[in-house]
């Protein structure tokens, strides 16, 4: 009896490891080749007898795959990120919302129609907003060099209301507020515009009360940066593209924001009729 459970022991293993020669076998977890008569590997020490691979199912996967479930970027999961919508939220919260909605697009209008060089961006109060996320960049961006620290102070303000989208809308789950950040961030490429059309007049007050002109040599963020980069002749051209970019941040966030309170709308009707 002993005999023939050893012998079915023996060809169960024979079957789930097949000898990859005459009288070897290979490690099914390290692939180590060792003789067959061996009952556990002598390079990870696995014991043969209880180690069985756990059957895949492939075509379940790729099914998955297929399906979207397991893709954080699927057309799915990108529509409720975006588009979700709060039922429980009554009138005055769409009235509020709407409020601020109409006030970011006039707002955004008054800065997007405004010429270059008059720097109606940097005079108004979101610049005072912005300016210490500017500064920050700059001491957070100083380890990676000169060139960096000095485009860092851009960066920072470019980053900072973009990761507060990313966070309203992944974390917090509030996609009207990731609309309403995204028309920040497409705000600031607006406040650059002016800095960077500048790089060759240095005419514009910077930190201090001091103009580019008055002062030593990077100072200037975009004066060094182009200088540097050998770009300073297109600094009109790079700041109509920073220009045109934040036009259409701007643009898209309200249209955005404009969907998300049409639907909210829409399930305050519906609910209304139904009380009715």
């Amino acid at each position: 009896m002993m005999k023939q459970e050893n012998r079915e022991k023996e060809d169960r293993l024979q079957l789930d490891f097949p000898d990859s020669g005459k009288n070897q076998r290979k490690c099914p977890k390290c692939g180590c080749e060792q003789d067959s008569g061996n009952t556990e590997c002598v390079h990870c020490g696995v014991i043969f007898e209880k180690y069985r691979p756990v059957p895949v199912d492939i075509g379940r996967l790729q099914q998955r795959s297929s399906d979207g479930k397991d893709d954080f970027f699927s057309r799915k999961n990108m529509g409720t990120l975006l588009f979700s919508i709060n039922p429980d939220r009554g009138m005055p919260y769409l009235i509020g919302r709407g409020t601020i909605l109409v006030v970011i697009l006039l707002w955004g209008l008054r800065l997007i129609v405004a010429p270059i060089p008059s720097n109606t961006a940097g005079n108004s109060f979101l610049h005072l907003i912005n300016l210490p996320f500017h500064e920050a960049g700059h001491v957070f961006f100083q380890p990676f060099g000169r060139l960096i620290r000095s485009m860092g102070g851009s960066m920072g303000q470019l980053l900072v209301p973009l990761i507060c989208c990313l966070v309203l809308l992944i974390k917090t789950r509030d996609p009207f507020g990731a609309a309403v950040t995204f028309w920040w961030f497409g705000e600031n490429f607006i406040d650059l515009a002016p800095y960077i059309n500048d790089a060759r007049s240095l005419a514009l007050p910077l930190v201090g009360g001091n103009t580019g002109r008055c002062s030593p040599y990077g100072f200037h963020d975009w004066q060094f940066i182009l200088t540097e980069t050998g770009l300073l002749k297109y600094d009109h051209f790079l700041a109509r593209i920073f220009w045109l970019i934040g036009s259409i941040i701007m643009f898209t966030a309200v249209v955005w924001g404009f969907f998300l309170l049409f639907r909210q709308y829409r399930i305050l009707r519906a609910q209304q009729v139904e009380m009715e």
